[in-house]
C-alpha cells in the first residue's frame, strides 16, 4: 500500500468514526476563533473554552481589544499559560486588525501570517474553518498520528503540512485534521493508545509490527 493509498483509507475510516468534523474551540465569529486559537498554544482547548466567555464579554471585537493594554487582558487568560506573551500578542494583533484590515480577519495565509502571534497552524485553521479553503492544521495529534501511520517521517510541522498536501484530497484535508484530534483524544492517545479497538489497525505499520 502506498502512502497515498494509506492516507485515502485513513480519511475514509475517520469519516466513518467521526461524521461531524468540528473544531473543539468555541467561537461565534472569525475574530473569536483567531483569539481562541492563539490562546490554545501549550494549553488545552477545554481550558481555553472556559476562559473565553468572560474575555469576549469584555472585549467582543478587535476594536475593543485594540484599546486594551496587555495588562488589561492578562487577568482573563492567566490560567491558559504563557499569559503575558499571549496578552501582548492579542493586544498587538487586534491593533493590526483595526489599522491594516478594517477590523476584519484576513482570508489568506500570507496576510494572516503578518499578524502578531499567528503562525501557520493558526492561519491554516482560520483559512479552513472560516473561509472554507483547503488547509492542514499540523497540531500535535496530526504530527504524532500521521507519523505512526507512516504518512510522514518528520515531526517538523511545516514539513508535515507539505507532505500531507501531496497525500490528501484538498476538500478533505481540513476535516481530516479535525478528525485526527478526535481520534487522538479517544483512541490513539499519546500515553495509552487503545490499539486493540483501533479502526486503523490494518493501515498502521506499528500495529502490523506487533501482530
Amino acid at each position: 500500500m502506498t502512502k497515498k493509498q494509506r492516507a485515502l483509507a485513513a480519511v475514509e475510516r475517520l469519516k466513518e468514526r467521526y461524521p461531524d468534523a468540528v473544531c473543539s474551540l468555541t467561537y461565534r465569529d472569525p475574530f473569536q476563533l483567531l483569539v481562541a486559537t492563539r490562546l490554545s498554544a501549550q494549553c488545552t482547548d477545554a481550558r481555553v473554552n472556559l476562559v473565553t466567555p468572560a474575555l469576549f464579554e469584555r472585549f467582543p471585537t478587535p476594536w475593543e481589544m485594540a484599546k486594551a493594554q496587555p495588562e488589561d487582558i492578562e487577568p482573563f487568560i492567566r490560567s491558559c499559560g504563557l499569559f503575558k506573551t499571549k496578552a501582548r500578542d492579542l493586544a498587538m494583533m487586534s491593533r493590526m486588525l483595526c489599522s491594516d484590515f478594517d477590523g476584519k480577519v484576513p482570508d489568506t495565509m500570507e496576510k494572516l501570517l503578518t499578524l502578531p502571534g499567528v503562525g501557520r497552524k493558526t492561519a491554516n485553521l482560520i483559512c479552513g474553518d472560516v473561509f472554507g479553503k483547503p488547509a492542514i492544521v499540523t497540531d500535535t495529534h496530526c504530527i504524532r498520528i500521521c507519523g505512526k501511520l507512516g504518512l510522514v517521517d518528520t515531526k517538523d510541522p511545516y514539513k508535515v503540512e507539505l507532505a500531507l498536501k501531496k497525500l490528501l484530497p484538498p476538500a478533505e484535508s481540513n476535516d481530516f485534521c479535525h478528525r485526527l484530534v478526535m481520534f487522538g483524544r479517544d483512541c490513539c492517545t499519546a500515553r495509552a493508545p487503545h490499539c486493540d479497538a483501533c479502526p486503523m489497525n490494518a493501515l498502521c505499520p506499528n500495529a502490523q509490527a506487533r501482530a
